[in-house]
């Protein structure tokens, strides 16, 4: 007892001397054991390799699919991508085109391709449909056009990684209870300052509904890439109760009828769609805020779960310049030192999880400008859903 009271009393003494200093020591430790915990558990599964076994890969018979597009305005998206949809490799699959009231020449394009492929069939939105999201219906009509018993979404200005993007997605669906597999889609990587926060901001993302979906907790998938079974679509009412909503045909379909049970990923690099994207803050401000527009709709633990991260993420950078402060003006280095060191640590961390990440996913590497990216991102979307209700009236969303 006296050993441990000889260790305590200096402890002791100095928790009373400087009661601020080590308060906001403490609270800046416990942010930091919960980032630590988030990029270690979630985030790095998310990038972690979906391993099958030969007999899974190789012998099992694979199923037919139907890969359903829907098609806005897409004649040169169509020109550039729909052939890397119809070269698959891949037994048996149809491409499904739904053109959603185009006023280019999409439908001229998708008739050349019809005569040079036996596997692509197209339909449309009938005119003057009186509905909030069209999308929705446009993939409604899509799905009940398929004839095969699994449905493969992407958008017309996808362009898969590979021959084997659909065999790797259809690998998903390992077992009889497996009903919705989730896949990952980046963005086409150029030059400035806004392509390389688009880029981070969807890694970023990814990873963390994947990771999620790994350790049991399904809460969002993505239209650029994802399966699900044309049963559980029309056993689940399809989206009935999302039609109020002009966004939330990906995310929210996913929130409701996705558990522990029955969903999977698959992130292998050759199971990736890319596309291009947004060329203007606007365009991209306007992106997020759609996306943003449907998050209320989440289950409260799927809520609980994607604020915690932010919020001790800013406590993380808050605390540390805090502490480091509180360190230079009282002379109190060990509070600054250990400030200095939780901050090191936790960046270390993310940067070496994001970049492993980065790598697989053959994306370029991050190096210290994460530390802008996790500063800047979270008051975006701070502003979003603050100015949201300004914008909910004015705004209609088509994707």
């Amino acid at each position: 007892m006296l050993i441990l009271e000889d260790y305590l009393t200096p402890i002791t003494s100095y928790l009373q001397a400087h009661p601020w200093g080590c308060a906001l020591l403490g609270i800046l430790f416990a942010a930091f054991v919960h980032q630590v915990y988030f990029y270690l558990r979630y985030i790095r599964k998310g990038a972690k390799k979906t391993t099958f076994t030969y007999q899974d890969k190789q012998i099992r018979t694979l199923p037919g699919v139907s890969v359903v597009v829907c098609a806005r305005n897409e004649e040169t998206n169509l020109k550039d991508y729909l052939h890397t949809l119809l070269n698959q490799d891949y037994p048996a699959f149809e491409v499904i085109v739904v053109d959603d009231g185009s006023e280019d020449d999409t439908y001229t394009i998708l008739e050349q391709y019809v005569q040079q492929s036996n596997r692509l069939y197209h339909t449309f939105v009938p005119r003057g449909a009186r509905v909030i999201s069209s999308k929705k219906l446009a993939l409604t009509i899509g799905i009940k056009a398929a004839k095969y018993d699994y449905i493969l979404l992407t958008d017309a200005d996808c362009r898969p990684e590979s021959r084997h993007w659909i065999r790797e997605m259809m690998n998903g669906f390992q077992n009889d209870q497996t009903e919705i597999v989730l896949g990952f889609g980046p963005y086409f990587e150029t030059e400035g300052l806004l392509n390389h926060i688009i880029c981070y901001d969807t890694l970023f993302s990814g990873l963390q509904y994947m990771g999620m979906a790994k350790c049991g907790h399904p809460y969002m998938g993505v239209g650029r890439n994802l399966a699900y079974r044309k049963a559980t679509f029309f056993d689940n009412n399809g989206f009935q109760g999302l039609l109020n909503e002009r966004a939330g045909d990906d995310d929210l379909l996913v929130n409701k009828i996705a558990n522990r049970s029955n969903t999977s990923v698959v992130c292998n690099p050759d199971a990736l769609t890319w596309s291009p994207p947004k060329r203007t803050w606007y365009e991209w401000i306007h992106q997020k805020r759609r996306h943003l527009s449907v998050s209320s709709r989440y289950s409260t633990q799927s809520k609980m779960r994607l604020t915690s991260e932010p919020i001790t993420r800013g406590l993380v950078h808050f605390l540390s310049i805090l502490c480091i402060a509180y360190g230079l003006t009282t002379g109190q280095w060990i509070i600054l030192a250990s400030a200095y060191g939780l901050w090191s640590i936790r960046l270390l961390t993310q940067l070496i999880i994001i970049n492993l990440a980065a790598n697989r996913f053959r994306m370029r590497e991050i190096g210290i400008e994460i530390v802008l990216y996790d500063i800047f991102l979270p008051l975006i979307t701070l502003f979003i859903l603050a100015t949201q209700p300004l914008f909910r009236k004015k705004q209609q969303f088509y994707w």
